[in-house]
Order: C-alpha cells, then sequence, then structure tokens
C-alpha cells in the first residue's frame, strides 16, 4: 500500500519551520498522523497487556513501571508490521531527513527499545534521556517517534509525554497520549523527556508504538562517549533524588560486578577443566 494512502498529508516546509523555533529541543506533534481507519486497524490488532507480557519485556524498576514492551516484529500482527514498515520506508525517513535536518537517517530493524508499548495503571517513565549509540553496529541515535493508540484517554488519567530543559527544572511541553497523535523528537545529551504518573482505571491502558530513528554519521555534539539511559528526578521528587535513584544505582553496580565475577569464575573452571 502506497504511503500516502497509510498517512495523512504533511507540510514538509511548514513542519520544519515549526521544528525550528521549537524549544527545549527540536521536536513536533501531529494530531490524526495516521489515516483514521488504518490507525483503527493497528489498535484494534494490539494484544492485551496479558499476551503482551508473554510477547516481551516488562520494566517495574524506581525510574519505569508497569510497562510492558514488545520489539520483536515477527510477534506483530499485519497491521502493526505494516506501520513498522511505513516508519522505516525510506519515503518517510527522507521526510524526517528534511524536517529534522538530520541528513542519511536510519531505521533499527531490531526496534531496540521501541515497538509496541503498553502501561497499565499506576505505570510511570522518569525523566531521562535516551542511550546514545549502538556500538555493535556503530549507529548513532537521532531521533525518537511515538505514536499513540488511545481511544477516549481522559486527560485526568496522566501518561503525558513531558519535554524538559537541560537542567529538568523546567517542562516546556506535555502531550497528552491520544489516540492517532505522533511525536517526534530529537535525541541528544540535552533531550530530557519523560512520562507523568498513569492513572487510567483498571481495564485501560495506555498504548503507544514507537521507532528510533540513527545516522552511521557521529552526531557534532557526540563526543565519543557512549552511555546507557540516564535519569532524572523532577523538581518535586526530592525523596526519588536523594535517596531512591542513588539506592537502586548502586544496586545496579554490586549486581554487575557479581555477575562479572560469576562470569569471571565460571570461565576459570572451564578453563582449568579443558587443561586436564
Amino acid at each position: 500500500m502506497a504511503f500516502s494512502e497509510l498517512i495523512c498529508d504533511i507540510n514538509a516546509e511548514a513542519l520544519r519551520e515549526r521544528v525550528r523555533t521549537a524549544t527545549p529541543f527540536p521536536h513536533f506533534c501531529i494530531d490524526n498522523f495516521l489515516k483514521p481507519e488504518f490507525a483503527r486497524e493497528v489498535v484494534q490488532s494490539y494484544p492485551d497487556i496479558d499476551s503482551a507480557l508473554k510477547m516481551g519485556k516488562s520494566f517495574n524498576a524506581v525510574n519505569e513501571q508497569k510497562k510492558v514492551q514488545v520489539t520483536d516484529s515477527k510477534l506483530f500482527s499485519p497491521p502493526v508490521k505494516k506501520l513498522e514498515e511505513l516508519l522505516a520506508s525510506k519515503e518517510f525517513l527522507d521526510l524526517m531527513s528534511y524536517v529534522m535536518d538530520i541528513p542519511n537517517l536510519v531505521a533499527d530493524p531490531e526496534l531496540v527499545g521501541g515497538g509496541m508499548h503498553q502501561t497499565g495503571p499506576r505505570g510511570l517513565l522518569d525523566v531521562h534521556v535516551d542511550f546514545n549509540y549502538i556500538k555493535e553496529r556503530d549507529l548513532h541515535r537521532r531521533l525518537n517517534i511515538l505514536i499513540y493508540l488511545n481511544e477516549g484517554w481522559q486527560p485526568e488519567w496522566g501518561g503525558e509525554i513531558e519535554l524538559w530543559d537541560k537542567n529538568v527544572k523546567v517542562r516546556h511541553a506535555a502531550f497528552l497520549p491520544i489516540f492517532n497523535r505522533c511525536v517526534v523528537f530529537e535525541t541528544n545529551e540535552i533531550s530530557f523527556h519523560g512520562v507523568t504518573a498513569v492513572k487510567c482505571p483498571p481495564g485501560v491502558v495506555r498504548r503507544s508504538f514507537a521507532a528510533y530513528y540513527y545516522t552511521r554519521e557521529a552526531p557534532a555534539h557526540w563526543t565519543g562517549h557512549s552511555h546507557a539511559t540516564v535519569f532524572r528526578a523532577r523538581p518535586n521528587e526530592r525523596m526519588k533524588k536523594y535517596f531512591l535513584m542513588p539506592f537502586e544505582h548502586t544496586v545496579n553496580i554490586v549486581r554487575r560486578c557479581v555477575n562479572k565475577g560469576l562470569q569471571v569464575v565460571s570461565g576459570g573452571a572451564i578453563g582449568r577443566k579443558t587443561s586436564r
């Protein structure tokens, strides 16, 4: 099916101008992004959250809770697979390269961190900057695209995507995850963003589809230093900033050290056995 049959008409010049003046970092939001019939096909083909749990990965850490992620495209329904292919198409990549002024964007066929996302009641995603580099494939992360698939979503249910300044002191933008809304933003060292607490009633989930774009070329801000996701507390989250986040960070370091030690011991044992 042709690109124009699945996506709304986009004025590339007007969108490019919006991006140039956007704060706190380049971004845009488009409502009614997909053609309505296609958007409904996608959301109606999403698995329920219990089925998604069996298909993917769940998150229940201090900074990310009640979220399920399915990245394996072999498990996608035909409409979801069609959406993935649309977002990875050369026509769409060229459009995003022009609008965001980032040449030579490439899609990630492995959908690392992307795919089908579902977050249940009391879920959250704290403010963070995303990982910046995939070393194994020499890919620099440059853009996030999020498409929301929540019919009848109410403002009091929260779940807004927030865009913060580089010091996480001022929230510049927030978008509710309403049905068929698309948010795209540049990922760099100051693109702090997060999701407010999800307060939907039992039986309702916050659904989205996420894809991330990369370049082979390093961005101008690249220092040669790669990092994982970096979380920051919001101004009113003092307990999280001074206790919960440092505690979890310490636990993760200890866990990695223990695992590394076990691997060394295991490797040594194997070495002694094979040398006999």
